[in-house]
């Protein structure tokens, strides 16, 4: 069993069982019909994953490592915050006529700040302290800027990410406030495992671990179904991955600079219902 598999089962185990429903609450979500979107949700949880042993993408179902990859690269290295420099159509809600989503996400991650060594984005000040101080207590990032919420065409659900080198080792904290479980936890489980793993060739570290914090943990009412088929399947060993060990710059890196061997995994699941 891949170690994401186990992680992912017993989470929503967890959720389904002990759980907090939001039945009787008013709440913001709404499906396409207009039904309210209602959740069971686990406060604070907290998956560790150890890159160095295990890449952490699940097999009961595949998740779209490709796709994933190019979002991340989307937010972290064009730093875009428009929909028409992604591949994918998954923003396109959030989009408004001209692409944009706002001051979001890789629109926070480029913007420069004044430093004593100068000034730098948020991404290159995290690529020059591993670099140059690599065992500071103070990389970090956070695009989660009030001043700007208001123009923001969603707010950041993962906002923050703390790197920690420990032993040459790279880890990182991903602090999210809230996470769509069906739809989104192992996909940026995924990315950020990727994002780990380019920092830390280009900062010539090896791969630590990976923490996710999820402040709101939760399973959608029209998903719950859904949940309990998929954890039921059967699990496979995880794939290996690898990347272009050639590439010393966190700026040359494409898609198809990844790959997964051995990837076995259960059929998707279509039509996911999305709330908004």
């Amino acid at each position: 069993m891949s170690y994401a598999d186990k992680v992912f089962i017993s989470m929503c185990n967890d959720i389904l069982n002990n759980g907090y429903s939001s039945e009787g609450q008013d709440v913001r979500p709404r499906w396409e019909d207009g039904e309210p979107a209602h959740t069971i949700k686990q406060f604070a949880v907290v998956n560790r994953y150890d890159l160095s042993k295990e890449f952490p993408i699940m097999t009961l179902r595949p998740t779209a490592f490709k796709s994933a990859i190019d979002e991340i690269l989307w937010i972290w290295q064009k730093k875009s915050n428009n929909v028409n420099d992604l591949n994918s159509k998954i923003w396109d809600s959030w989009a408004d006529e001209a692409g944009s989503i706002g001051k979001a996400y890789g629109y926070q991650l480029g913007v420069k700040h004044k430093y004593k060594e100068g000034e730098f984005d948020q991404v290159d000040r995290v690529l020059y302290d591993l670099k140059h101080n690599p065992y500071s207590r103070r990389i970090m990032t956070n695009i989660y800027v009030h001043q700007d919420l208001d123009e923001m065409n969603l707010y950041p659900c993962a906002y923050s990410v703390t790197f920690n080198v420990t032993d040459n080792k790279l880890n990182a904290i991903l602090n999210q406030r809230s996470q769509d479980i069906l739809v989104a936890n192992n996909w940026n489980v995924v990315q950020y495992a990727v994002l780990v793993h380019m920092f830390a060739q280009v900062s010539g570290l090896e791969v630590g671990e990976l923490v996710h914090v999820i402040a709101d943990a939760h399973i959608y009412d029209r998903h719950v179904s859904i949940v309990k088929e998929l954890i039921s399947r059967d699990v496979y060993e995880a794939p290996k991955f690898s990347m272009n060990k050639d590439i010393k710059d966190f700026y040359e890196f494409t898609v198809n600079d990844f790959t997964l061997e051995n990837y076995n995994k259960g059929e998707q699941i279509k039509k996911i219902p999305v709330a908004v």
